[in-house]
């Protein structure tokens, strides 16, 4: 896997009926991670935060869908999080996904799917 860097690219989600390309926010650097979605009001696409295997709404203005990747990039669980909230670590988590509430479900981003970065 490829060294990413703080900045912005594509999510791919490989999908049964196709694949599905996202927006993305690339946030790897411990600045970047901290920072999140906080202070925003909504998000393009998805925020992917790597390492990490847990997150917290704290301080958020919205809710967010969190999918928790392992490390080839399987989705392990999607949650919907309202703000104020911590998550629970998940244990063969590598990487976060971070986006609005609900939008996860219409990219058909479940448990078992791959995703891949660029």
């Amino acid at each position: 896997m490829a060294r990413w860097r703080d900045g912005h690219g594509t999510l791919t989600v490989h999908r049964a009926g196709g694949d599905l390309s996202v927006p993305l926010e690339r946030a790897v650097s411990y600045r970047a991670r901290t920072r999140g979605l906080l202070g925003r009001d909504a998000v393009e696409g998805a925020l992917l935060l790597s390492p990490a295997a847990s997150v917290h709404t704290f301080g958020m203005r919205m809710a967010i869908d969190v999918a928790y990747l392992d490390r080839s990039l399987r989705v392990l669980a999607v949650r919907t999080m309202p703000p104020g909230r911590l998550g629970l670590p998940r244990l063969r988590s590598r990487h976060v996904l971070e986006a609005g509430a609900g939008v996860m479900a219409g990219w058909g981003l479940v448990a078992g799917v791959s995703v891949s970065v660029g």
